[in-house]
């Protein structure tokens, strides 16, 4: 088909209305949050039905057009831009009911393009919990959550998303609908297709629905910030903390750089003075909550630290975690270029990481803010620069090489919660081996003969 019958299909498919085919529409599907050279599509197309969905897939098949999923764009590795000026992006946004939420069975099923932050407090008006939550929860979306295995301030006690996934459905490159998984706790039919698709950044299959895990909600929490004068102290405590056998629901670090800039922002009343700080979550029956509490301000003051506080009630307890999410676009606002990266180690190398962290920081002379889930060992080292000094952003680069590489030295892995989209695709053969990218190039070749599903991410071509 010539490039005009092809739009024609689309249109025939989706309705004209959801074929953007106008360059002034396509360059806001040029790019994501990594920060990485845009690529404009040829045609961004909005299915709002699985038929349809399932259509548009099997026509970029037999056409050879490169396919990019995009949810709300968050990703932070490159994932959702696109490979080539030919690619079609698919948006799911008029794919975002959620289908169900079951109560006795304690499920969901949902379509991809439902935003995250929604579908928990829809599944907490039923008294149900789902613990998942990224960073970007207010604006990404489900789909993209399994893609990239996202993961948030509750992984430590909770687990991250494929924890969740109970089932998927999905079209292969032919339009075909495939289903793995099920509504019930145990499931042991057929290959665990599920799995491979969870974290498989859209190389694979184009979700249609997806079966996530509910559980029952705490029955209590208490949240708590403990203040140190020292990086090192800091980072020992959540070691300390972990080696107690004591699990909370978060355990949440910022350096000093990272404090003064939220507090400039949100004048939430931070210790500016402080070196780091530390807010910690406990949750579950009242009486655990209560003892695992005292044992962690008793470690946290064994430790070293200068103080430590609960907070008296829930808009304490809120603007303790508003303080930590905000630390992302306090930072953002310094410099015009923000590069976020999750590096990622074993909880009891934090103190070392840390460390290594601010010795990159002054090699480079570099701005870097410091913050993250440290109870599960996942760290966000925000360097902040501007890409357009050449200079600078060359030492940028360079810095991120040492943190990574320091990260796969502890044992660690390249991304804990990002994903490797672009970004990170030159470091996967160090981290894992040059069998398993040439055994995942097979996977994928058999999956999508063509390589139209994202292609160029994660395992390159």
């Amino acid at each position: 088909m010539t490039d005009k019958q092809v739009v024609r299909r689309f249109e025939q498919i989706v309705g004209a209305g959801n074929v953007m085919a106008a360059e002034a529409d396509r360059q806001a599907y040029a790019y994501d949050a990594a920060v990485l050279d845009s690529v404009v599509p040829a045609l961004v197309v909005r299915p709002e039905t699985m038929e349809q969905l399932g259509q548009v897939v099997a026509l970029c098949n037999e056409n050879g057009l490169p396919l990019t999923v995009r949810g709300s764009g968050t990703n932070l590795s490159g994932g959702t831009i696109p490979s080539s000026t030919r690619s079609v992006v698919v948006v799911t946004n008029g794919l975002a009911r959620i289908l169900e939420i079951n109560t006795e069975d304690l499920y969901a099923v949902v379509e991809p393009g439902v935003i995250t932050a929604k579908f928990a407090a829809a599944v907490a008006e039923k008294g149900l919990f789902y613990p998942p939550d990224p960073g970007s929860q207010a604006v990404s979306t489900l789909g993209g959550n399994v893609a990239e295995n996202a993961g948030g301030l509750r992984g430590l006690k909770y687990g991250v998303t494929k924890d969740y996934v109970m089932g998927v459905e999905f079209f292969d490159v032919n339009g075909e609908l495939v289903k793995s998984g099920s509504r019930t706790v145990k499931c042991a039919t057929g290959f665990n297709l599920s799995d491979l698709m969870v974290g498989s950044e859209g190389l694979l299959g184009v979700f249609a629905r997806i079966v996530l895990k509910l559980i029952p909600p705490p029955k209590a929490s208490q949240a708590m910030t403990a203040v140190f004068d020292s990086v090192e102290k800091a980072s020992e405590t959540v070691s300390a903390i972990i080696a107690d056998r004591i699990v909370p629901c978060t355990l949440e670090f910022l350096d000093n750089f990272t404090i003064r800039t939220v507090e400039d922002f949100r004048h939430a009343g931070l210790p500016v003075d402080a070196e780091a700080l530390l807010l910690i979550e406990v949750d579950g029956h009242p009486a655990e909550v209560q003892e695992d509490s005292e044992k962690i301000q008793k470690i946290c003051r064994k430790k070293g630290a200068v103080s430590v506080q609960a907070a008296a009630n829930a808009e304490e307890k809120d603007l303790i975690w508003q303080a930590r999410r905000d630390a992302l676009p306090a930072l953002a606002r310094l410099k015009p270029t923000t590069v976020l990266e999750d590096a990622t180690v074993p909880r009891s190398r934090i103190p070392e990481m840390v460390k290594k962290i601010k010795e990159i920081s002054q090699t480079y002379n570099l701005d870097i803010g410091t913050f993250g889930h440290a109870g599960d060992g996942n760290l966000h080292p925000t360097i902040l620069t501007d890409k357009r000094n050449h200079e600078e952003y060359a030492r940028v680069e360079k810095a991120i090489d040492d943190i990574f590489e320091a990260a796969l030295a502890m044992g660690g892995t390249l991304s804990g919660e990002h994903g490797i989209g672009l970004a990170k695709q030159k470091y996967m053969e160090t981290e894992t081996s040059r069998g398993t990218i040439l055994y995942s190039r097979m996977l994928k070749q058999t999956f999508d003969p063509k390589n139209i599903l994202n292609p160029g991410k994660m395992i390159g071509e």
